[in-house]
């Protein structure tokens, strides 16, 4: 029999749970189904799972298909009605291993408990779940899973629950068996990461947290975090990204909007002079760093002027990498009530988005030309910068090695060195 086939749609934590998954099916003898986990960010992400779960149907006939993650958590009804589907199995499900050690292929073509979702606002826990990471470079720990924040427009906390933190101690014996096996670079993940150790003894905060990986785990070459809440960045964050070299330079931001009526319509916990502050605070502290952002176009009753100080704000905060969502209300949520913007609006100023998110990756690779950059390299051509923009090389390099070398220009977005 052949291993299962995988397939992963959305975040970086759900291709961190993805090779988690794997492993448990591994360890457990799954064979011949395909897996599916899914993203219920917006409505084009669950009409894309289920593409894609056709898609593998049609490709790999006869076999069982699962399908887990945010959307199933969410949606349950919506892919056990599906005839190509054999099993929904929940976000807290998938990460079991008595779900994986009962799931063989002649189980899964029964109608025997199709359905095994059970409600994510009763787990307490997040598991440390240990995997290598992925490829030979960079590996990604989680260390926290679920939101307890409420925003108008989001599903994620009704797939995920609430928030979980990882025990900082776990993390960083995880860590430290990373970069034995010859990791250079770790990320720490999560839904939402300014809210590590909230539900921990003492209520330690992100930036203890960093402090201490960097401490304990000395052999580490780069620690980064990925994406974050700017709101809620603690002191010792701010004094890690000022002093830690070995905390890198790039922060991914949860910023969604540029207008404060917008902004607490989302329900946010930030206005627009916050982003701002934080962003000329950061940089203050650490001169280079640059800065990704979410940011979502046509919420309900964003007007004109209102997308606007979105566009504005791509300068004010010296973004460089956007992350650009055209809104998609989400049954269930507030936003889902509210007064829509019309779709061709929405559609419209994505695009326009995007354009400045364009122009301003365009402006930040062209100030790189003839500086020295630290990279790690990815594949024998492809690395990526401290600042995590991707490089290509004129020449093959090992995978995995961290190397210096000087920026000679740049071409479809990446960097040449």
């Amino acid at each position: 029999m052949r291993p299962p086939v995988f397939s992963t749609l959305g975040c970086r934590l759900n291709a961190y749970e993805t090779e988690a998954m794997k492993e448990l099916a591994a360890a457990h003898g799954v064979e011949g189904a395909v897996v599916v986990n899914t993203c219920a960010v917006t409505a084009e992400a669950v009409r894309k799972a289920k593409q894609e779960i056709r898609r593998l149907a049609r490709e790999n006939p006869g076999a069982p298909v699962i399908v887990t993650g945010c959307a199933a958590q969410t949606e349950p009804d919506t892919f056990a009605a599906m005839p190509e589907v054999s099993r929904v199995i929940g976000n807290h499900e998938k990460m079991q291993a008595a779900t994986w050690a009962g799931l063989t292929a002649p189980d899964l073509i029964g109608e025997t408990e199709r359905v095994t979702v059970d409600d994510i606002m009763s787990v307490k826990e997040t598991a440390g779940h240990l995997i290598d990471g992925f490829g030979r470079h960079r590996a990604y720990v989680q260390v926290q899973n679920g939101c307890d924040h409420r925003c108008t427009f989001c599903i994620i906390p009704y797939g995920r629950g609430n928030s979980r933190s990882v025990p900082a101690g776990v993390v960083v014996e995880q860590i430290k068996r990373l970069v034995g096996k010859g990791f250079q670079e770790v990320v720490l993940t999560g839904v939402d990461l300014t809210s590590w150790g909230a539900d921990l003894p003492g209520a330690p905060r992100l930036g203890d947290l960093v402090m201490r990986i960097l401490r304990l785990v000395p052999d580490l070459p780069r620690l980064r975090i990925s994406s974050i809440d700017s709101i809620e960045a603690d002191e010792n964050l701010m004094l890690a990204i000022a002093t830690e070299p070995r905390l890198m330079p790039h922060l991914h931001l949860s910023l969604q909007h540029g207008d404060d009526l917008i902004l607490k319509r989302m329900k946010r916990r930030h206005l627009r002079d916050d982003a701002i502050r934080f962003c000329e605070e950061a940089r203050r502290l650490r001169p280079g760093i640059v800065f990704g952002a979410d940011l979502i176009a046509g919420f309900p009753t964003e007007t004109e002027a209102m997308f606007d100080n979105s566009v504005k704000l791509v300068e004010d905060c010296g973004l460089t990498f956007l992350h650009v969502f055209p809104f998609s209300p989400r049954k269930g949520t507030p936003a889902a009530r509210m007064p829509q913007v019309r779709g061709p609006a929405i559609r419209e100023r994505a695009a326009r988005l995007r354009a400045v998110g364009e122009e301003a990756l365009t402006r930040h690779l062209a100030a790189q030309a003839g500086r020295t950059h630290r990279i790690l390299t990815e594949g024998p051509r492809l690395g990526r910068t401290e600042q995590f923009t991707e490089v290509a090389f004129a020449i093959d390099h090992p995978e995995g090695v961290i190397f210096e070398a000087e920026i000679t220009g740049f071409t479809d977005g990446r960097l040449t060195a």
